[in-house]
């Protein structure tokens, strides 16, 4: 009975999320390759937010970084607390510089800079790396999860790595079709509802869960965690750490830079803004709440370690083992269909990404393609093909030694770190020229592929966050210096490309120096200046807090003078 109930609700709310969906996008046009692949450029800030959420907060996140947490501490949450700089940099640099171009996708931009080699070489790796890694990574976790939930080994008597197989066929296939059928425009709606639900739920784990570790008491299980072990709550892990703190200045400032600035599943909810504040108002709203992400994303598997201990024989299973011991069965099928909504809406995701990367800058540049119904339909052919691609690879996944987090970030740094380079070069400079562009991919590749497999990273003591920062520093340097010798005759194109309005978000200049006080407020009280003292916190700890909002009212005012300023100015 109970298992009935769960799949009745479960089911329930997946008619509604697609039910609401079609009535949303029922009047947009998809005819054309905006319509499609922008949403005819209409979303506005709310729904920009919340896809970008439910794109980014993916069972990836859920289950990945929670994993991680349960292995090893929650240094990991630096790939997602700290990427709010990297979204102050999206909404305030790179958003309104590419909507004035008017442009798709981020390599059309890579085109008008250098050349179309170098926008198909870039098209071509992010391609490969949504369809062999992103997506597979997000149906496996998934996978794992509703496999939990749902008991659906123990029911079809399958293997673990038959079960996974068939759910991930399962999510793969009603992800594809929403992307297939809706564009970017569905995408987009069924992302923002998934996304409140999924956030509600997420918030409701960790309070389950210290609810169970205090025996019934919510606050007696937070003391309890934090006085039993302190030390896991310092974010500012030592050299040894799983996340090292001092990475979070080298390449994992290039990693997140990469993934919110130009990453083309990101960027393609803010290309579809109705105007330049829209889109700012989006993206910031979604860093704004991003900042929960400790909250979220790792004490769940600290709660799960003090639940479990090392009982669990993949830390990827802490995360749905202790959703399925502290969520009640009433709320399971409400859970699961958010967790199910989280990957199909993840993946649909990349799958439109992927198709407009392959319609934009392969398909209809190399046929010479300008029917925009036929462009669409290849489109919808090649979202069918990478949705099957990444439904074969999801289930090779599961004996990943360190856990499916781990083993993205390293994939991703195959791409992510030359993209973030060779984008920066181009907006900073004029003189840099296309085969230095071409020159950075190539090389990359092969130096990071060398440390990566010919062992490189097991006998060097350097952790491969900082590598990929060192990498970045001398690929940049490397296109300036080749800039100096074969400099480029590069005249930037005519401006404002885009209709959409071009005015700044009136918010944007305080909203971001709010996320930074508040970034900067967390990182303080996870660590030994706060709650991860073992001798208790310490005293100075609301002092250091104070500081640092003292400095961002005085640096709101400064702005809120200096813009009044202006204005009095131009009058």
């Amino acid at each position: 009975m109970v298992m009935v109930m769960t799949l009745s609700t479960f089911v329930l709310f997946l008619l509604i999320v697609a039910l609401y969906s079609y009535r949303k996008t029922r009047g947009v046009s998809e005819s054309g390759v905006d319509g499609f692949f922008l949403a005819g450029r209409g979303l506005s800030g709310y729904f920009i937010a919340g896809s970008l959420l439910l794109s980014n907060l993916s069972a990836e996140q859920l289950v990945g970084l929670n994993g991680n947490a349960y292995r090893f501490d929650i240094s990991g949450m630096a790939w997602e607390s700290t990427a709010a700089i990297a979204i102050i940099a999206m909404a305030l640099f790179f958003l309104p510089r590419f909507l004035r171009r008017g442009i798709t996708t981020m390599p059309q931009f890579l085109e008008e800079r250098f050349d179309i080699t170098t926008r198909r070489m870039v098209s071509i790796m992010l391609l490969v790396g949504y369809a062999v890694m992103a997506n597979p990574c997000s149906l496996y976790l998934g996978a794992i999860t509703m496999d939990e939930l749902f008991d659906f080994q123990q029911i079809t008597a399958l293997s673990t790595q038959s079960s996974i197989a068939v759910l991930s066929l399962a999510m793969g296939a009603i992800g594809g079709i929403y992307a297939t059928a809706g564009g970017l425009k569905a995408v987009a709606v069924s992302d923002t509802i998934s996304g409140v639900i999924l956030l509600v739920a997420a918030l409701l784990i960790p309070i389950l869960g210290l609810v169970a570790i205090g025996d019934g008491a919510l606050w007696d299980g937070a003391r309890k965690l934090i006085a039993d072990h302190p030390e896991q709550f310092n974010a500012i892990g030592g050299k040894n750490a799983s996340v090292p703190f001092s990475t979070i200045f080298t390449g994992m400032l290039c990693a997140n830079l990469f993934y919110w600035c130009t990453n083309q599943m990101i960027i393609q909810r803010a290309l579809g803004a109705r105007s330049l504040a829209e889109s700012q108002k989006g993206v910031l709203l979604a860093g704004i709440i991003k900042l929960l992400v400790p909250v979220v994303m790792v004490l769940p598997g600290l709660i799960a370690f003090n639940l479990f201990g090392g009982t669990l024989n993949h830390a990827d299973f802490a995360y749905p083992a202790l959703v399925k011991a502290v969520l009640p069965w009433w709320l399971t099928g409400m859970f699961a269909a958010a967790i199910f909504g989280t990957v199909t809406s993840h993946f649909n995701s990349i799958i439109n990404s992927s198709a407009t990367l392959f319609v934009i800058d392969l398909y209809g540049p190399i046929s010479g393609c300008k029917d925009e119904k036929k462009l669409v339909r290849v489109g919808k052919i090649a979202s069918i093909f990478f949705s099957l691609v990444s439904v074969v690879i999801a289930p090779q996944l599961l004996n990943t030694p360190n856990g499916i987090f781990d083993l993205m970030r390293r994939f991703t740094g195959f791409y992510s770190v030359p993209i973030i380079a060779i984008v920066l070069v181009g907006f900073l400079t004029r003189r840099v020229p296309a085969c230095a562009a071409k020159f950075t991919l190539i090389f990359h590749i092969v130096a990071y592929g060398i440390y990566t497999f010919a062992g490189l990273d097991k006998s060097l003591s350097l952790h491969f966050i900082h590598v990929m920062g060192i990498l970045f520093v001398l690929e940049v340097g490397m296109m300036l210096i080749l800039g100096i010798v074969k400099p480029a005759d590069f005249h930037p194109p005519a401006t404002n490309l885009n209709p959409i309005p071009m005015k700044k978000w009136k918010y944007a200049n305080l909203t971001s120096v709010m996320m930074i006080a508040a970034l900067i407020s967390i990182y303080i009280t996870l660590s030994p200046a706060g709650i991860a003292d073992p001798a208790g916190i310490p005293q100075s700890y609301p002092f250091l807090i104070a500081a640092v909002w003292a400095v961002a009212l005085m640096l709101i005012y400064w702005m809120k003078r200096r813009h009044h300023r202006s204005l009095s100015a131009a009058t």
